[in-house]
């Protein structure tokens, strides 16, 4: 009952709230945890026979944004004592698949899923997948497969997602060839919903804006307020901050500052003021569902390069509702005041005031 335990001194401190569904969860990360340890224990009938115990089933924790998903989530994966776990985001871990499939092609032994799912499973008994969301057929063409190769080497899942295991990949291209995957989670996995009454991200803003300006000392400690806020990060460990390297398609990494429990720092030179493209901008939307930047300037034609990078960058962030929290010397309406390209920045000015909505700030990450 080591989840219960940690649950329920969180409550006693104030740190979280009742809640019916987190409570249901909770229940079934023990079980979960105490089904994995009990496998390093056959006892004597599984000593006599050599047949090891079931395999544990594992979860799928779905939701609305800020409902303690991922919290309860690390809560179970600290708490269960196997030595071969693994915590991942679910989109670092698909880039992995690919690069894996692309090795294992290159050597022409037939059918790449099996040996990967076997070096996979030999390196973790329990896979903690964070924020699953499926946002092109690639993925979606290979999950179904993979999931079964995994599962079937005795691999456990713990996943967190915004939608229904019925709503992944909504809409998308050849979403029938998808569906195989959903009836393998729904089978295979326990279906757990979490869409309790407090959504703690927001709580934890607290009604900060989340647009600020001037450029200058008040705004940037208000975003660094924000960012020990939403990531509960000691304010004494501010010069201690975790940065960290995520891949970018076609080889690449992009440097993250500051990065913590999906939200990101930037400053806008970093982002929009070095050579960035498409691909930069996709990996940080799917990997963070927030992303602050800091010391967004004027902008003009002076500067159409910089405006340029930065409209892409808000597009893809507006596209997987990524939540916006920035400095900058003017609002919205007064980034690119005057000149040519200020008529087609409307559009961005327009999602800039959007993402401030609280329809949006609302809304989960990678969200249609």
């Amino acid at each position: 009952m080591r989840v219960t335990k940690r649950y329920e001194e969180l409550l006693a401190a104030g740190e979280l709230r009742p809640d019916d569904d987190q409570r249901k969860a909770v229940g079934c990360l023990d079980r979960l945890a105490r089904d994995l340890e009990a496998e390093r224990k056959p006892g004597f009938w599984g000593r006599l026979t050599g047949k090891s115990a079931a395999k544990t089933r594992g979860i799928y924790m779905w939701g609305g944004v800020g409902r303690g998903k991922s919290m309860l989530m690390d809560l179970a994966y600290c708490s269960i004592d196997i030595a071969r776990k693994r915590r991942v985001h679910f989109h670092e871990f698909m880039l992995e698949v690919h690069e894996r499939l692309r090795v294992e092609r290159a050597k022409e032994r037939g059918d790449p899923i099996p040996p990967v799912a076997r070096d996979i499973a030999a390196e973790a008994r329990l896979l903690a997948f964070d924020e699953m969301v499926i946002n092109n057929s690639a993925d979606a063409m290979i999950l179904s497969r993979l999931f079964s190769h995994l599962l079937s080497e005795g691999v456990t899942v713990i996943t967190t997602s915004n939608r229904p295991p019925r709503d992944l990949y909504l809409g998308g291209l050849n979403r029938e060839l998808f569906m195989p995957f959903i009836d393998l989670v729904e089978r295979e996995l326990d279906v757990v919903p979490l869409n309790g009454p407090t959504d703690y991200r927001l709580e934890r803003l607290g009604g900060l804006p989340t647009w600020h300006v001037p450029n200058g000392r008040k705004a940037t400690r208000a975003l660094s307020e924000a960012f020990f806020r939403l990531t509960d990060y000691s304010v004494e460990n501010r010069d201690r901050v975790p940065s960290e390297d995520i891949p970018v398609q076609g080889g690449r990494t992009l440097h993250v500052p500051k990065a913590l429990k999906g939200v990101a720092v930037f400053s806008f030179k970093r982002l929009c003021g070095e050579p960035r493209g498409a691909p930069d901008y996709l990996a940080i939307a799917r990997r963070y569902h927030t992303v602050i930047i800091i010391g967004i300037p004027e902008l003009g034609p002076e500067k159409r390069n910089e405006a340029a990078r930065f409209v892409t960058l808000i597009d893809t962030l507006y596209e997987h509702k990524v939540k916006l929290l920035a400095s900058a010397d003017a609002t919205p309406a007064k980034l690119y005041p005057e000149g040519h390209g200020a008529f087609e920045f409307q559009r961005t000015v327009s999602r800039l005031i959007e993402m401030q909505s609280e329809d949006y700030l609302a809304a989960g990450h990678g969200a249609d």
